[in-house]
């Protein structure tokens, strides 16, 4: 028999000339073949009382509109119960601090607690759900979760959505608060 060296030699090649071999089997691609493409039906339907219009404006490119520093801290030195400031970073973002008066909801599970009833919605985040009238403003770490969540807020019909841009990243610097470089 062989030695144990000479098998790994042997088992070595026979790896290797394998794997040439179905190599030289393959034809070389320089396009990948295209995909076939798939049909997919879409319902065109309007909330009552919507026309086609009005859908084809809702369901456009949507920025919210942007709130600045200094009307976020005046809202944590006067709290208002007719605007929700909302944070929608994860729990242990939040851990390392919050803006004062924010609540909180992960964007992780943002659009499922939005569609609960008030009932639900109050037993989860342990606030009550904010009217679809009332003013909301998001905010995240640097801004771009908070976008997404002023998103998914007005397709779920809320009228006046605003984020705060900056995020906890500018309340931090402005503030001298610490954490203002965390992740």
């Amino acid at each position: 028999m062989f030695s144990l060296a000479a098998r790994r030699i042997i088992a070595s090649t026979r790896v290797t000339i394998t794997r040439s071999l179905h190599a030289a089997a393959r034809p070389q691609m320089l396009h990948p073949a295209p995909r076939p493409l798939v049909a997919r039906r879409f319902e065109h339907t309007t909330a009552p009382g919507q026309t086609l219009q009005e859908r084809a404006n809702f369901q456009g490119d949507w920025i919210a509109p942007v709130v600045p520093y200094e009307r976020v801290k005046a809202l944590t030195e006067q709290p208002n119960e007719n605007v929700y400031l909302i944070d929608v970073r994860e729990p242990e973002e939040v851990a390392q601090g919050a803006i004062p008066s924010a609540v909180s909801i992960p964007l992780s599970g943002f659009a499922q607690s939005i569609k609960l009833d008030e009932a639900e919605f109050k037993e989860k985040h342990g606030f009550n759900k904010p009217a679809l009238d009332k003013e909301v403003i998001f905010y995240c770490r640097s801004g771009k979760r908070s976008a997404s969540a002023s998103d998914i807020a007005r397709r779920n019909g809320y009228k006046n959505v605003l984020n705060y841009e900056g995020s906890w990243l500018d309340w931090t610097a402005r503030q001298g608060t610490p954490g203002a470089g965390a992740s």
